[in-house]
Parts: C-alpha cells; sequence; structure tokens
C-alpha cells in the first residue's frame, strides 16, 4: 500500500464497498476405456458476478466526510471453463493433464467520466502433473502449470489519478502466474493422512494499492517458494484434527535500491483445528496463525504476528435445514488484521508527516447465528 498525500484537516479518510456477490459451478465427470485402462476426464463450468454498487474513498475529519476523492460502481463478471484427464498407465503411475480459460468483463462507472469504460481480458492456462505409487501407503507427486490473478477493475480503466489529476497507468487486468511443487503423501496408520510440498510461485507483476488516490498500480517482478506440512487424523470416530504449517520466502525478482522485500508477504503460517460431529449436533474449534510480516522492501519495518482462535457450534434438523452459530475471536485477542508503513499526520505533528506503522485490529469477540438451507 502507498499513501503520500497529506492535507491540512488531517489523513483520516473514509471507505466504502457495498457488493452483491452471486456464482455457481458445475462439473462432469466419465470415464472411457482405452489400451486395457480407463482414462478419466472431467469438464467443468465456474461463473461469479461482482455487482459493487459503491466502491469510494471519502477524506473525512472526526468521522464526517469533508470531499470524496473517488466513488465508483464497479460490474465484474469472471467465467472459468476447464477439462481435466487422468490416465493410470500402470498400478503405480498415473498421469494428469489439465487445461483452463478465464474470461472476465469489467465495467466502471465513476464519478469522474475519464475513469469510466468497459474492458475485458482472457487466459489459457495448462497444468500438468504425475502420481507415483503407492508403496507402503506413500504416494509421490510432481505438478507445474500456469494460473493469474485478477487486478482490481478500477485500475484497468483509469487515466486520471483522482487524487493528483495527473495522467494514471492502467494496470492489467489479468496476471501471469506459473508455479510448480513436488511431495509425497501418506497414510501412516489407519484414519490418518499428512502431506509435505516443496513449491515454488512466480508472478509477473505484484499488486500495489494507493490508499490516497483509491487506485492500483502493478509492481515488480515476484518469487515465492517454501515448504507446506498439511495432516489429519481421527483419534476417535466422531472427531477429526487437522493442522497446516506453511515456510516460506518471499522476495521482488529485480534489484532495486529500495530492496527485495515483498510488503506484507509472511514467511510463517499455520491453522490447525479440531471437529466433533454426533449425528444431528457438530462442533469445533479453529486457530490461525500468522507469523510477523515486511511492511517496507528493505525489511526495517515489520509487523508483529496474530494467533485467533473460532469456535462453532451447529445443529442439523434435516438433511436439508441446519442452525450454526460461531463465537469468532474466541479469547478476545487484542491482535492487527492487517498492518501497513506509510507517513501520515495527525493533529499537532509536523505538516510534512511522520512515517509511522498504521494498522486495522481484529474485530472483538462476536457471535454470528446461521441458518443453512439445503435446496
Amino acid at each position: 500500500m502507498e499513501v503520500s498525500l497529506l492535507h491540512v484537516d488531517g489523513d483520516q479518510f473514509e471507505q466504502v464497498d457495498r457488493r452483491t456477490v452471486a456464482g455457481g459451478q458445475a462439473a462432469h465427470t466419465w470415464r472411457t476405456p482405452f489400451g486395457g485402462r480407463e482414462i478419466e476426464h472431467t469438464v467443468g463450468l465456474q461463473l461469479r458476478h461482482d455487482n459493487v454498487g459503491e466502491v469510494g474513498l471519502h477524506n473525512t475529519v472526526a468521522q464526517q466526510r469533508l470531499t470524496t476523492v473517488r466513488d465508483d460502481s464497479v460490474r465484474q463478471t469472471g467465467t472459468g471453463i476447464y477439462y481435466l484427464n487422468t490416465i493410470p498407465w500402470t498400478p503405480w503411475l498415473r498421469s494428469l493433464a489439465g487445461i483452463r480459460a478465464d474470461s472476465y468483463q469489467f465495467r466502471v462507472d465513476s464519478d469522474n467520466p475519464a475513469n469510466s469504460g468497459k474492458t475485458s481480458a482472457s487466459l489459457v492456462s495448462p497444468k500438468a502433473g504425475l502420481v507415483l505409487g503407492p508403496w507402503s501407503n506413500v504416494e509421490y507427486f510432481v505438478n507445474y502449470g500456469y494460473g493469474f490473478h485478477s487486478n482490481d477493475a478500477r485500475g484497468a480503466t483509469i487515466t486520471v489519478d483522482p487524487a493528483t489529476g495527473a495522467p494514471a497507468e492502467r494496470v492489467t487486468p489479468l496476471v501471469r502466474a506459473k508455479g510448480g511443487e513436488v511431495g509425497f503423501r501418506a497414510a501412516p496408520f489407519t484414519g490418518s493422512q499428512t502431506s509435505v510440498a516443496l513449491w515454488r510461485l512466480d508472478i509477473d507483476s505484484e499488486l500495489l494499492f494507493v490508499g490516497d488516490a483509491g487506485t492500483t498500480k502493478p509492481s515488480r517482478p515476484s518469487k515465492r517458494e517454501g515448504i507446506e506440512w498439511a495432516s489429519f487424523f481421527k483419534p476417535a470416530r466422531s472427531t477429526t484434527a487437522d493442522f497446516d504449517v506453511t515456510l516460506s520466502r518471499s522476495r521482488f525478482k529485480d534489484e532495486d535500491p529500495a530492496g527485495n522485500y515483498i510488503p506484507g508477504s509472511s514467511s510463517r503460517t499455520m491453522s490447525g483445528g479440531l471437529t466433533y460431529v454426533e449425528g444431528p449436533w457438530s462442533g469445533g474449534l479453529r486457530l490461525r496463525y500468522f507469523g510477523p510480516r515486511p511492511l517496507i522492501e528493505d525489511n526495517s519495518e515489520r509487523s508483529g504476528s496474530s494467533t485467533l482462535v473460532n469456535a462453532k457450534f451447529g445443529y442439523a434438523v434435516t438433511k436439508q435445514i441446519r442452525f450454526g452459530f460461531e463465537l469468532l475471536n474466541l479469547f478476545n485477542r487484542k491482535v492487527d488484521d492487517i498492518t501497513y508503513f506509510y507517513t501520515s499526520r495527525l493533529q499537532g505533528e509536523p505538516a510534512g508527516g511522520v512515517a509511522d506503522k498504521h494498522f486495522h485490529p481484529a474485530e472483538p469477540r462476536s457471535l454470528r447465528l446461521s441458518l443453512m438451507l439445503q435446496m
């Protein structure tokens, strides 16, 4: 995140995001005989539409709006189709090959007509993998493929910086990524499974959010690599325990005097939990840990870590009707959900502002009730 604009009324601002999200997916799998073996085919379709009635950025004082930096409505539709082919060549070797095509349509209606517009983008992403085994309840795998991340639709149609009026560079709507992994899966005893994978992900461009203008701009290409360990087991018929630990290293790929650390990228994450299901009753505990993160490219400023625990309980009245409630932040931990480092100005501070950490605190302990209907 980049924030640089200072004004005499301070740096308080309000962000607004009101949206409706709808979507769905469908898939079909069938098998065909070939050379004494069965080849498995899967085709699928995925669709998502975001109707953002208002996404805005406003300068405020004492939580009262003074001016509007930008105010937009956005409509974004993403459609993905894919095909996956699985062939068991021998009892101990099978291959997976797939291809996916994604198409996105963006429409932005801005309070500044110069930043309104329509655009679209498409990408085709091939993927392939091999699985060897199992031998002694262990199988080995290697996967490689292409993917992408989507950028903010407003950045894809922008022509004028909302804060300064200067010409603005448009971002690429879909940014190419490629990655691979190698590892193994094992079932050391009944009711258990564990897997370990070494992975790497290369992205053509990181995304930088410019907070004062409510815009995005492309940043440098990056490389992420690490190791992930995931396991689950059933200590009893009704109870399941699982955990996932990831250690990673994230850096920009090109050299820059500012440094090569990627702000906001965590090198240690962990999640785990217990789930209990007995008849219509269910419950569980879930822990989430994010390690410290660099806040600027030279790693001289870092965020703290955060650990949260959530609890959930449910009761199934029928197969179609289910009640539930969740206790979020069960222990009411006071931690930061996200942290930034940039220059801002509070009352009594120098006109040029002070470079410091800014954060969004985690929500306090709260209760969420739900009713789920399955048609």
